[in-house]
């Protein structure tokens, strides 16, 4: 395989000469559509051996007993890796030398601390023998009780919450607020379990050359693997080559190196041959991380006119017995009300289960659902419509700092929104709309919001003599559309047509880009490739200004701007030199230069910075059998400058798409006596498929804020789930009257109380 893929694009969408905004089609899309696509596990060098991982079938205890010489008989067996015949580790896979560096079970000991935990690695000639190898082992137990839910253990205070934030945190006095509200609302919601099923599972193809390492294998962050793989096996970085340039999916499961990923190096040292490891579905339930279940209680109160009074959002939530995070899901309520009073708290539970890890909107989708309810629930309490309730409600400041907002268009979310989906003509009371078949009909909205990330990135930029220019950068495209982007970024970065740009991305010996999470990748690696961009043209410019042969000579580089392959004087248009020529006339191939990208903190300081939205659901339900359809999902949003809007469509489809799921399919489903999951697979795991969202319509509001980044972006990602869910469930009750206060929500929860 090339140690990077090359992509080219069909320039006929562009307008205007900018590359910035147009809606191309994704460079990778024929590739994939072809079979082209080179995945991390359609890799095969030469001599390559199959590892198969045996898992445990218990959650608590130890294994007393493995048979690792019937699976060593079996024909095509190579090696069984076990705790007591592994590599050695340079670095204790337990230990914590950076924030995000979480603990991994990388045959340590025979403690068994999760049910699907790694307890051997079975290396064989061929798939088949591998998977029989395993089976082979019969592994034998001591079992102890497993402690899987919410009420399984006695709770605590956690240290912090998410990367770093603080646990509980106070803004006014919010009993005293609550005390005297003239309208007051206590409600608990729960959230069920659910964890990231991308497409492609985890999978590594490793291989050794001495102390040196090369890998295929999916990425949302090659840069963060070098150096936890380096730690783990002691040796630099740099000699550590990662290849992925492709994921199917991530959802922030890919993030970070998980621990099957390290057994499969492990087990090519083992053996001296590259080893090829790639997990079941089943086998993705447990060590590559999950968004946890929580409990959460609002309390929240209102003066007579319907103003917030005080908001007291206090979440539980689960970690695992062996390491630290926990979900920030109270911290939803931080930003998006207007209250003199807010708190937020956290208390956690340690289980026997993998520990939870980021998952798409990690905190803010699981938070969101219960604060969006509880909105409802408290404008119903003041008699109030729900999108009037909010927008008196409005904050024009972030409430729990007091920072003004980098921008914000939030009412102008709501107010295309709620024309486009027709919400002037809804009902107060619930019940009061049936169609033509006789389902009750209910409309209701919820909205979206996501902090604008931003982390470091670098990238390295070329402009050739023939006038073309090459851009490089580490990026992760795991389906959002990054190879696309970020080329249209580096287009107009250069000053050149897309289809005279290469861009270079996805192995970790080019420039890092950052992690692809957050939703922030393109925000980062596109600062970091619009600044490789600029210093490359001011090099060029730096040479024409400065000869006396050139038509520029004299402008200064201030005085100079860059397009369609030619620099032209700022105050003298008419005045211009192709790239070509000032190169060949300086004797030089080509030319290059690097930039980066982070976050201002200085704007970080004085602003809060996010993006908003609002989505307006309507869903039917039969009142005879309590079962639900989603019938449509309206969602407008602001999310700074839009680089693509075609892949930003897709991206907020994706996440209405999944607030569907939240609200009414997706849960683990866990057996308490064993802690094992029952419905770890495609089938029995519910996603919506098409028909359970037959029509889906997104509108983007323009926003320019000049704060956020360089060029103006924030992140689509994520938003989309975060006021989705909230939305279907809000419908729910409104066709109903029934409110659901646990998710997803059931045929059950409806049938019980449904006329």
């Amino acid at each position: 395989m090339s140690p990077e893929i090359n992509l080219t694009c069909d320039p006929a969408h562009l307008r205007h000469g900018s590359n910035i905004g147009q809606p191309l089609t994704r460079r990778d899309g024929i590739l994939k559509v072809k079979g082209e696509a080179r995945y991390a596990a359609d890799n095969h060098p030469p001599g390559m051996l199959y590892a198969v991982i045996a898992v445990s079938t218990i959650a608590r205890g130890r294994v007393t007993f493995l048979d690792v010489a019937a699976a060593k008989r079996h024909p095509g067996v190579v090696e069984v890796m076990t705790p007591s015949h592994k590599p050695p580790l340079a670095e204790d896979p337990d230990g914590k030398p950076n924030p995000f560096a979480f603990k991994m079970e990388l045959l340590q000991n025979d403690e068994v601390r999760y049910a699907n935990q790694a307890i051997a690695v079975v290396v064989a000639e061929t798939l088949e023998a591998a998977t029989e190898g395993a089976a082979l082992l019969s592994p034998q137990y001591h079992v102890e009780p497993a402690r899987v839910g919410l009420d399984d253990a006695k709770s605590y205070l956690p240290p912090v919450v998410g990367i770093g934030n603080p646990a509980e945190v106070r803004h006014g006095d919010v009993d005293a607020a609550l005390a005297g509200a003239s309208n007051r609302i206590e409600a608990m919601y729960e959230t069920s379990a659910q964890y990231h099923n991308a497409m492609e599972p985890h999978a590594i193809v490793a291989s050794w050359d001495g102390d040196k390492l090369s890998i295929d294998t999916p990425s949302q962050g090659m840069a963060i693997a070098q150096m936890r793989l380096a730690g783990l096996f002691g040796i630099p970085p740099g000699n550590i080559h990662i290849r992925s340039p492709f994921l199917g999916g991530g959802f922030g499961s890919k993030g970070l190196v998980s621990g099957p990923q390290v057994l499969g190096i492990m087990a090519a040292k083992l053996v001296g041959r590259p080893v090829k490891l790639v997990l079941r579905r089943d086998q993705m339930y447990g060590p590559v991380g999950h968004r946890p279940p929580t409990r959460q209680t609002l309390r929240i109160g209102t003066d007579g006119e319907g103003r917030l009074t005080a908001i007291d959002h206090h979440a539980k939530v689960t970690t695992s017995t062996f390491d630290d995070f926990y979900e920030p899901a109270a911290d939803a309520s931080h930003t998006l009300y207007a209250s003199p009073a807010i708190k937020t708290s956290h208390e956690a539970v340690r289980v026997d289960t993998g520990t939870p890890l980021f998952m798409r909107a990690p905190g803010e989708a699981t938070g969101s659902i219960a604060l969006e309810s509880a909105i409802d629930e408290i404008a119903l309490a003041c008699g109030m419509d729900p999108l009037d309730f909010r927008l008196k409600n409005y904050a024009e400041v972030e409430p729990i700092s007091g920072k003004p907002f980098s921008s914000k268009a939030l009412r102008q979310c709501y107010a295309k929104g709620a024309e486009r989906f027709g919400w002037a003509g809804r009902p107060l009371t619930p019940r009061q709309m049936r169609d033509d078949a006789g389902f009750l009909v209910g409309w209701g909205m919820g909205t979206a919001t996501f902090p604008a990330l931003m982390f470091q990135a670098q990238a390295r930029a070329v402009i050739r003599s023939d006038g073309s220019g090459v851009m490089e950068s580490g990026a992760h495209d795991m389906g959002q559309g990054a190879w696309t982007v970020l080329a249209q970024i580096a287009a107009d970065g250069l000053g050149l047509g897309i289809d005279q740009v290469e861009f270079r991305s996805g192995t970790s010996d080019l420039p890092d880009a950052g992690i692809a999470g957050g939703s922030a990748h393109t925000a980062t690696a596109g600062a970091a490739i619009h600044n490789a961009g600029a210093a490359v043209i001011a090099k060029l410019a730096d040479l024409a200004t400065n000869d006396e042969r050139s038509p520029l000579f004299g402008a200064g580089n201030a005085g100079v701007i860059a397009r369609e392959g030619r620099l032209f004087r700022r105050d003298d248009e008419a005045r211009g030199e192709s790239y070509t020529d000032i190169l060949k006339r300086a004797g030089l191939a080509e030319i290059e230069a690097s930039g980066g990208g982070a976050a201002d903190p200085a704007a970080q300081s004085n602003y809060a910075m996010h993006a908003h939205g609002a989505v307006f659901a309507e869903v039917k339900v039969d009142p005879e059998l309590g079962q639900i359809r989603v019938t449509r999902l309206v969602g407008a949003f602001a999310a700074g400058r839009i680089i693509n809007p075609r892949l930003v469509q897709s991206q907020l489809f994706g996440g209405m798409i999944w607030g569907a799921s939240f609200a009414l399919h997706e849960e683990a489903v866990m057996d308490h006596r064993s802690g094992r999951i029952l419905n770890a697979n495609l089938a029995e795991y519910h996603i919506p498929v098409n028909a359970d969202v037959p029509s889906l319509d997104v509108l983007t509001v323009d926003e320019h804020d000049p704060h956020v980044n360089v060029l103006g972006i924030k992140g689509v990602g994520e938003i989309g789930v975060t006021g989705s869910a909230g939305a279907v469930a809000n419908a729910v009750w409104h066709a109903t009257g029934v409110r659901a206060r646990r998710f997803p929500i059931r045929i059950d929860d409806l049938l019980m109380r449904l006329d």
